[in-house]
């Protein structure tokens, strides 16, 4: 089979969690293809960007196309593209796809926030404007695609449940396909290599690690207004380290808490490479996931392949992933999460099984399997009919290239 996939964001330098997974997975199949020589191929449609992460090989083309817009590239170049390339499966890895696709399409669903009712409007209607905008799009676009798809995929039973109640589907249209954790999250024992990232970002030597970002479901106002009730209680917290996100926001945070003495015990390194992760992981005092809403998580996974003990939410998919090798917590509740960094960090007992248990979940969890899971989806639906066009708008054609 010649297959398509969708992965317009991968070149993007600072990924986020929807262009990891869309990364990992094609360099797993890419490797299964190289290992077992099944005669597949698959065709990557990306959008040029500072980071050409992924090269095209003998089994793994890599076109890059160009378009003034998301909504553009995704209704227009992309088809065109496929069609071009002469695929047989168009796999469409972040939420959305094609409403005119040419051949039997799969679309990854991670989660349908956009479309939920009023428990989820805090959620979708919040954040930048750029965050409204993508979910304006995904609430047009998302229910005529997964109608049109001949797979939807998802990552976690509780995101199947999810969709299942939100959009009209056959449940046998709809497969969990988990998410892996890298091959280069393990332990990062070198002092050097330890010093070194410490030094890049700022780091002191004892740390508390939340990484997230500014969308609403990530809980940041939460996790300030715990840290700060933890600190409060404490002779000497241990400073909370906050990625890819700027002074002037903490600030407005600190003065509504009447908190801006504690702004010293905030470490703001800016966006953190992936590639570094592990060594600030294998660093930390404790991970914080405390997110109000998630189809996944895999900082959890990262977090304990690393031998960081995690506090996460008991909410959303978080405790199918953690499993019992995470302290799990109230996210609307910040009291929550400050008692258990307090109860954490007092007990060098809990740490230890926490680390312990969080190697053994971590490995329950391959990028490998996610592969091969994926070609068997994408063979069963290789024969499937193509759905009839509906129209799309006019638009210029767009650039269309090999990738170097």
């Amino acid at each position: 089979m010649r297959i398509g996939i969708e992965a317009q964001r991968i070149f993007r330098r600072k990924k986020h969690g929807m262009d990891i997974v869309a990364l990992e997975s094609l360099r797993n199949l890419q490797q299964r293809s190289e290992r077992q020589g099944d005669g597949h191929e698959y065709v990557v449609f990306v959008k040029p960007g500072e980071d050409p992460c992924l090269a095209s090989s003998k089994n793994l083309y890599v076109y890059e196309l160009d378009a003034p817009s998301y909504p553009v590239w995704e209704q227009v170049a992309l088809p065109q593209a496929a069609r071009k390339a002469g695929v047989d499966v168009l796999h469409c890895t972040s939420n959305t796809a094609p409403l005119n696709s040419p051949v039997p399409t799969v679309v990854t669903v991670h989660d349908v926030i956009y479309l939920e009712g009023r428990a989820s409007a805090i959620l979708r209607g919040s954040g930048t404007w750029y965050q409204r905008l993508g979910n304006l799009y995904r609430r047009q676009v998302v229910p005529s695609v997964a109608h049109r798809a001949a797979k939807v995929l998802t990552v976690s039973e509780y995101e199947r449940r999810r969709i299942l109640d939100t959009l009209p589907m056959p449940s046998e249209k709809l497969d969990v396909v988990y998410n892996g954790v890298g091959a280069h999250f393990r332990p990062v024992e070198s002092a050097d290599e330890q010093r070194r990232v410490r030094q890049r970002y700022g780091l002191p030597e004892d740390f508390l690690f939340f990484l997230g970002n500014t969308d609403p479901k990530k809980n940041l106002p939460g996790v300030i207004t715990a840290y700060v009730e933890y600190a409060r209680s404490v002779s000497n917290p241990t400073p909370l380290v906050i990625a890819d996100y700027a002074r002037e926001a903490l600030d407005v945070h600190l003065r509504a808490l009447d908190a801006l003495d504690l702004a010293p015990r905030f470490v703001l390194p800016g966006y953190m490479a992936n590639t570094d992760l592990p060594a600030i992981y294998s660093q930390a005092a404790l991970f914080l996931y405390p997110s109000l809403r998630e189809s996944f998580g895999i900082p959890i996974l990262e977090a304990m392949a690393c031998g960081a003990p995690v506090v996460t939410s008991r909410a959303a998919s978080m405790p199918e992933v953690a499993g019992d090798a995470a302290v799990l917590i109230e996210p609307t509740q910040p009291s929550s999460l400050a008692s258990a960094i307090r109860h954490v960090l007092a007990d060098a007992t809990l740490q230890a099984d926490l680390r312990r248990q969080g190697f053994a979940r971590a490995e329950r969890f391959s990028w490998a399997r996610t592969a091969e899971r994926l070609v068997e989806i994408y063979e069963e639906v290789a024969g499937a009919p193509v759905p009839a066009a509906v129209p799309n708008p006019v638009v210029a054609e767009p650039a269309f290239r090999l990738a170097a």
